[in-house]
């Protein structure tokens, strides 16, 4: 019993002692550590959390060498950052660059590839941004932190349409209908469509097969808007950080 509380004291004594190195390490390191984590700084605060976490859990872990880790690191992260800053060369190798990933409302099926992002993550990124129409994307662009900024069209921006004072009807949310070449026949169903029309709509935007379309999604209007598999784009912007 005496000495479950002496461990238990102990182990106290390591999270009041290290805990508030960790916090003003923390904030040592900056705002942009905590808030858009890019991966080096992920792999940094993964590194204090397992150092830290060993210290409180393991008492044969020497308190004052987590100490002096838990400083290093935060020294660390701070020297890479000024040196990202110094040398955008040396930055741009411990980061991810931004990637466009949708551009005149056209998902680009290679770059989603190129970073292991599928058409669900992106639609839901969308709907994040209360963007449910993927046609009234201009550009979406998958940041270093992983998440996605939109710019719509000019059309689709409310403060345009607010300020002209123009009412438009809503056409609703868009759903997927055709992913990677399959089609969701459910979808045509409740819109009280077949096949028959799907390969006239498909035909007349140049389409004689399925397997041509990446993506497809359909509104109440029954408008259809296709990203093709082979999608090229001559006006992605480069993006660098």
């Amino acid at each position: 019993m005496v000495e479950t509380i002496k461990e238990t004291l102990f182990v106290l004594g390591r999270i009041i002692t290290i805990l508030p190195l960790l916090l003003f390490i923390t904030i040592y390191m900056g705002k942009r550590a905590i808030g858009e984590l890019p991966i080096f700084d992920f792999l940094i605060i993964l590194t204090l959390g397992s150092v830290v976490g060993a210290d409180i859990a393991e008492p044969k872990v020497q308190h004052l060498q987590t100490g002096v880790a838990v400083i290093a690191i935060g020294l660390l992260q701070k020297f890479v950052s000024k040196l990202k800053i110094a040398n955008r060369k040396i930055g741009r190798l411990l980061t991810f660059e931004p990637t466009v990933v949708i551009q005149n409302g056209k998902l680009l099926r290679k770059n989603l590839k190129q970073i292991n992002y599928s058409v669900d993550n992106i639609l839901q990124m969308l709907r994040e941004k209360d963007v449910f129409n993927i046609n009234d994307v201009e550009t979406a662009i998958i940041e270093s932190s992983g998440a996605l900024s939109v710019y719509k069209k000019a059309k689709k921006q409310t403060a345009t349409i607010g300020d002209l004072g123009i009412i438009q009807p809503s056409a609703g949310i868009s759903v997927p209908l055709i992913m990677e070449g399959t089609v969701y026949h459910n979808v045509l169903h409740q819109y009280n469509l077949n096949d028959n029309w799907l390969k006239q709509q498909l035909h007349s935007q140049g389409i004689e097969d399925i397997g041509e379309v990446f993506f497809a999604s359909i509104n109440k209007n029954l408008e259809l808007h296709i990203s093709r598999k082979d999608e090229q784009s001559n006006n992605i912007p480069s993006l660098y950080h």
